[in-house]
């Protein structure tokens, strides 16, 4: 190639990359927009029936963070009537990639993974906060993390960490 061809085709390049975030951004705000809607509600519409099943109250959404609450209901807790660990590990899961969704990325993303280390425990009728953030955003993986906390009594429940696997 030569200097010119060369040039153009890193310009090209370029162009591709700057209009895949420009179309990215406006995607993301889009979503934003329609999640937004229903900040302060019970999430009753999502195309994820465990996320209706937990009920979450929308309380912040933002690009890469989304913050929700959700009451420990008596189906929620396990024998010692404490929130279930799978219960918890669902709302870091679930809550996740959710907030993959809010970065308006074309592509679908699926869990590989999930670490998450437990703290401390809530009962039925406790009421936690979820907060997700995107730790590290590669091409193929994405890494995020949710924290759940129990306010009343300003304690960390468990923290979660998720490596997302872009499948197309």
């Amino acid at each position: 190639m030569d200097d010119c061809t060369s040039f153009n085709y890193l310009y090209l390049e370029a162009s591709n990359i700057k209009n895949s975030y420009i179309m990215e951004a406006s995607l993301s705000e889009q979503r934003l927009n329609f999640l937004r809607q229903s900040i302060g509600e019970v999430i009753t519409g999502s195309p994820s029936n465990f996320m209706n099943w937990l009920a979450p109250v929308l309380i912040k959404a933002e690009y890469g963070i989304l913050v929700c609450h959700y009451k420990i209901r008596k189906e929620m807790t396990n024998p010692y009537q404490i929130l279930h660990g799978g219960v918890t590990a669902g709302i870091i899961d679930d809550l996740i990639g959710a907030t993959v969704f809010t970065m308006g990325l074309n592509d679908r993303y699926t869990t590989v993974n999930n670490y998450i280390d437990y703290f401390a425990t809530a009962s039925e009728g406790d009421e936690v906060v979820a907060e997700t953030s995107i730790v590290k955003r590669g091409r193929t993986i994405l890494n995020l993390q949710c924290e759940l906390s129990l306010p009343s009594k300003k304690r960390l429940i468990a923290k979660g960490y998720s490596n997302m696997l872009n499948i197309g």
